[in-house]
């Protein structure tokens, strides 16, 4: 039997506003949703990790959005170069600054991250 994509969900609460993730995952691609306040789709960006044999970072672009293009193209691209799979990331923010949410945002990848881990070693 294929075994499907799994759903991995998340919050982090930092100065009375939540941070959200929600993280699928399939055989050949990530989608990270990082949103404030509640889950919404927000400026979309793909990251493709390189070839094992070449140099340099994941090639990424932004294909919806503009507001927070910065954000989502970086973690587009670490979460490309980390898992070795398409990465599609999206990043809504409501009130929050993109550069202040850059940080809660990046430990949300990082636990849900490895909550998948931990469940397909089976631990």
């Amino acid at each position: 039997m294929v075994e499907r994509a799994r759903v991995f969900k998340d919050e982090i609460t930092e100065q009375s506003t939540r941070f959200l993730a929600v993280y699928v995952e399939a055989k050949n691609s990530c989608l990270v949703m990082l949103s404030e306040r509640e889950d919404k789709l927000g400026t979309l960006a793909i990251a493709v990790p390189r070839p094992k044999n070449m140099l340099g970072p994941p090639s990424s672009s932004v294909f919806l959005g503009d507001k927070n293009a910065i954000s989502a193209r970086m973690f587009a691209e670490y979460v490309a170069a980390r898992k070795e799979k398409i990465a599609l990331v999206s990043v809504y923010l409501d009130t929050m600054e993109e550069t202040q949410a850059q940080s809660v945002f990046k430990r949300l990848i990082e636990r849900v991250v490895q909550e998948q881990q931990k469940e397909a070693s089976g631990v």
